[in-house]
């Protein structure tokens, strides 16, 4: 199993988004657990926001706090929710950003 990664492009500057704070939660016995937080590099990049040793199988949550990224931002966090399961390989989740709207897909 890998680890869990994302990136973040900004789509109105063109450009990757630096320093988003990103917090990784795991659902664990009925409440969501924070159990990893990090920013985006120069990049826009999370290359490592769990490591492969990590991951287990369970319902998780990718919190962008894109409030602290573009101050006049109509979307102050956006919510990622995804399953991780048994025997799959890759956890790359991209968030592609504007002012007024973002979009997510399993990236590779």
């Amino acid at each position: 199993m890998s680890g869990i990664s994302t990136h973040v492009l900004d789509l109105s500057l063109g450009k990757p988004a630096a320093n988003v704070p990103v917090r990784l939660y795991r659902f664990e016995f009925g409440h969501w657990v924070e159990i990893a937080s990090r920013d985006t590099d120069a990049d826009g990049r999370c290359d490592e926001v769990l490591p492969p040793q990590d991951v287990s199988a369970g319902s998780y949550r990718l919190i962008f706090q894109t409030g602290n990224y573009q101050d006049a931002s109509f979307y102050p966090e956006v919510i990622v929710s995804f399953s991780v399961v048994p025997g799959s390989t890759h956890y790359h989740l991209p968030l592609l950003l504007s002012q007024h709207g973002y979009t997510t897909y399993r990236g590779s």
